[in-house]
């Protein structure tokens, strides 16, 4: 039936409200809609409908529509008909029918499926028009694909006998699609199709139904779909073999002393893979005889024999007890009359007092500041809701004893006796119970408004103490505290990774009208784009806060931090528990990982174990290490080097090449060994190595010459050569000597600082005023490239003394003062004298 060309439009708008009546019921098939009446051979089919399909990342994605005969076609999203300007159509003529085509293109966003994403699923469906009626397809649905970095379950390391059975079980990231398993044992694929004692179960397991010596190795669970690709922690498996003996051997022949013996070997198999050896006798012997063997019989003869022999041997060891006895006291009555002689005597020692001349009446003795009174902090350190707060007196101390006539001594006692009585005095508040007993990672001291500083050597840990920090009148007994990140539980979220040693100073809620210095190493590499820092700070009830988010200060807040490339220095007017923490904000953050090789100083056995520690890129970190080597009586036998591990969910693995067969044997059973990435990323496990134990052939060997090679899966590495004689060697021990930094925990007063207290006050005194010529502190902060802290600087009373804190914290004890007094005599000042003090002032 043909149809006028002026009866078109009307008949689609019959069509089209035909559709809207009937399309309350969504359909996941293709739906015809004809009109009454109409040809059915006319209505649309469609020759391309829409599928299903994921976005990866924030690609969008092409949906793709064709029908035929089509006088229309356009989408529909979740019940709302797309823009017209979103569509591509393309009309055509179908060349065989001579019947109109069209086909349609739409893209969707991510944004687009997120707008409904957790109320229902986002899907489209495409709609098409012809004389005869309408056609909807099959609706598509549109995914946002992901998988997630955490597996369910990952593989365990296990030990099995030979021919036992083996499950490994992998529970893979959840994600969409569903992501696929496959197993990598020492990364290669296993095909249960080419291997019928091997198969993977339904829930992702590995199964290795008769465990072979082959079967040892580590295996690894691999998910995957189109987005990502992702790995667990490898899993030792070690078959092992218990020995069992052969059969006996005949018996030999009898000997002269008329027995004869039969053996057996440990053999029939040998142990394996650290397999039990053989439990009972390899020899056995019996009495026999002979022609050449002559044999009495045993009577009440032989009898008394026994007797008398067991009876003299009794008597001997009587004896002999008895004697002991005697010497033994003899002795105690020795040692008695030399202790009392020595008694007696020691009166009689000579004795050399000098008494301190008359002309020099301060010998020995410290005039006191008559300016501050020897007062003593008392305050809350914690106040809780629950009952009154405890009190923390902070006395004068031993160090400080008022005498008469105004006059102060020094007292001259044990350091160690001192540090003890400090923290047994701490330990009675409850605040104060998780500080280390030990004093190697402590110090402390008594200090009042001129300042001073405290360091925890070899460490990098310091406390700067600027003067007028602490109020004048005013005595503090400060401390720092380097814990051990197993000592003290900070939570960490998500990426979040600890970066710098956790570190207290104190006592906390002491007053402080300036704020003082911390530092401390990091081990992260700064980048905007890679790291979200903070600095955390504990609570007297035990919580962790965000304190500072560096990079978004402000300058009136209680914290700041000047962020170097190893490492930071924190301002602040509150004493407390402190640690820098970083969260990856993509796969680029990486930490610095040092590595260091040990081995024995003296090998007294074939066996020689090289130790590999993989620990962050701090001095603290590497005199923990240093420390305990100490103990294990190891030397440094390799120059260390510099790794940087990046969030990329992969592990480390450590392996041993080219060792000469012919001199040393790998004991090592797998190709590599492996240290799981939280292990490393979390930051709180200490002492992380490998150790690969090799054997000498000879015990004459001591050239050693191999490789170790250090890398991260699909990321950065570092390779070894070792090549030394393990006896004589130990050129690299000085290396860890030259890093180690002495120094006195704690200095008091003028000492503490490299610039002189009155030359500080002059530079203070002409760079805080504003200068239009621009000499004054900024220009100063400019040259020292701390320009972008000038907000921080100006918020306080003296932004010169908050910059020469910042360079006291930055370079001592080696900052070379010619430079800073080059940056400020370059300001253009026209006091030349601003570097010299006259005698009259000092």
């Amino acid at each position: 039936m043909a149809i006028r060309p002026g009866l078109w439009p009307a008949l689609l708008g019959i069509v089209l409200a035909a559709w809207l009546r009937g399309s309350g019921a969504q359909q996941s098939a293709t739906v015809a809609n004809p009109v009454p009446g109409a040809n059915p051979d006319l209505l649309p089919h469609f020759l391309v409908e829409p599928e299903d399909v994921y976005i990866v990342k924030n690609k969008p994605v092409l949906l793709v529509c064709k029908a035929l005969p089509a006088t229309q076609i356009f989408f529909k999203c979740n019940g709302e008909w797309v823009r017209q300007v979103d569509h591509v159509i393309e009309r055509s003529t179908d060349g065989s029918s001579g019947l109109p085509a069209m086909e349609v293109r739409i893209n969707v966003s991510r944004q687009q499926v997120e707008k409904v994403f957790g109320l229902e699923e986002y899907w489209c469906q495409c709609v098409a028009w012809s004389s005869s009626g309408t056609t909807k397809s099959q609706k598509a649905y549109i995914r946002i694909a992901y998988l997630r970095k955490n597996f369910e379950q990952e593989p365990l390391a296990k030990e099995v006998s030979l021919e036992q059975g083996i499950v490994l079980h992998c529970r893979p990231p959840e994600g969409i699609p569903p992501a696929e398993v496959e197993w990598l044992r020492n990364e290669d694929l296993v095909d249960p199709s080419l291997d019928p004692n091997v198969y993977i179960t339904r829930e992702h397991s590995l199964v290795v139904r008769q465990a072979r010596l082959a079967d040892t190795a580590n295996y690894t669970c691999v998910a995957k779909n189109i987005v990502a690709r992702r790995r667990s922690a490898s899993a030792a498996v070690i078959v092992y073999v218990d020995g069992s003996w052969s059969p006996w051997s005949k018996w030999s022949a009898c000997g002269l002393d008329c027995t004869h013996w039969r053996s057996r070997e440990c053999s029939d198999p040998a142990p394996r893979n650290g397999g039990e050896e053989c439990r009972g006798a390899d020899l056995d012997t019996r009495n026999c005889t002979s022609d050449l063997c002559v044999h009495t019989a045993s009577g009440p003869e032989d009898v008394a024999l026994y007797v008398g022999l067991i009876a003299v041997a009794v008597c001997l060891v009587l004896l002999l007890l008895v004697l002991i006895l005697v010497y033994c006291r003899k002795k105690e009555g020795l040692d008695s009359d030399v202790a009392d002689s020595s008694i007696l005597t020691s009166g009689f020692q000579p004795v050399s007092i000098k008494p301190s001349k008359a002309d020099n009446p301060h010998l020995l003795t410290i005039q006191p500041d008559l300016s501050t009174t020897t007062t003593t902090y008392q305050g809350s350190l914690c106040p809780r809701q629950d009952g009154p707060s405890p009190k923390f007196q902070l006395t004068n101390g031993h160090l400080l004893s008022p005498l008469g006539g105004g006059r102060h001594t020094l007292h001259h006692s044990s350091p160690t006796s001192e540090a003890e009585d400090f923290v047994s005095r701490l330990s009675t508040q409850n605040y104060f119970r998780s500080l280390p007993r030990g004093t190697s990672n402590m110090a402390y001291g008594t200090f009042n408004f001129l300042g001073g500083r405290l360091m925890i050597p070899s460490t990098g840990i310091s406390l700067l103490i600027p003067p007028d920090a602490i109020p004048r009148g005013k005595i503090y007994e400060i401390y720092l505290t380097l814990h051990k990140p197993e000592d003290v539980r900070l939570p960490l979220a998500g990426c979040q990774t600890l970066l710098s040693p956790i570190v207290s100073c104190g006592p906390p809620g002491v007053l402080l009208t300036r704020p003082v210095i911390l530092s401390m190493d990091h081990c992260g590499e700064p980048s905007p784009d890679s790291w979200s820092l903070r600095l955390k700070k504990q609570s007297c009830e035990g919580s962790w806060e965000d304190v500072l988010h560096l990079g978004e200060e402000a300058p009136s807040h209680l914290y700041y931090c000047q962020l170097e490339a190893s490492a930071c220095y924190v301002f602040t007017e509150q004493l407390g528990r402190f640690a820098l923490v970083g969260e990856a904000l993509s796969v680029a953050a990486a930490k610095r990982l040092k590595l260091l090789l040990f081995a024995p100083v003296a090998c007294t056995s074939l066996e020689y174990n090289i130790r590999v520690y993989c620990l962050h890129d701090t001095h603290d970190a590497l005199k923990e290490v240093v420390q305990l080597e100490k103990q294990l009586g190891g030397q440094l036998i390799q120059e260390p080097r510099i790794l940087h591990f990046k969030d990329s969910y992969h592990n480390l693995r450590l392996s041993i090449h080219d060792v000469p067969s012919s001199l040393w044997k790998s004991k090592l059973l797998v190709s590599y060994q492996e240290i799981p990435f939280y292990h490393i990323w979390n930051g709180s496990q200490q002492h992380l190595h490998c150790t690969f134990t090799l054997e000498r052939v000879s015990p004459s060997t001591s050239d050693l010459a191999c490789k170790v090679w250090v890398w991260q899966v699909e990321g950065d590495g570092q390779s070894f050569n070792i090549n030394f004689n393990i006896t004589k060697d130990t050129r690299f021990a000085e290396l860890l000597a030259l890093e180690s930094e002495g120094g006195v925990p704690a200095l008091v007063g003028p000492s503490a600082f490299k610039i002189p207290f009155l030359i500080r006050q002059k530079i203070i005194t002409s760079l805080d005023p504003p200068c239009s010529r621009g000499a004054d502190w900024r220009t100063l902060a400019q040259k020292l490239h701390l320009d972008s802290h000038l907000s921080f600087f100006a918020s306080k009373p003296s932004p010169t003394a908050m910059i020469l804190n910042l360079w006291e914290a930055r370079h001592f004890p080696n900052g070379n003062l010619s430079q800073l007094a080059a940056a400020v005599a370059g300001l253009g000042q026209p006091d030349a004298g601003l570097f010299t003090v006259s005698e009259a002032e000092c």
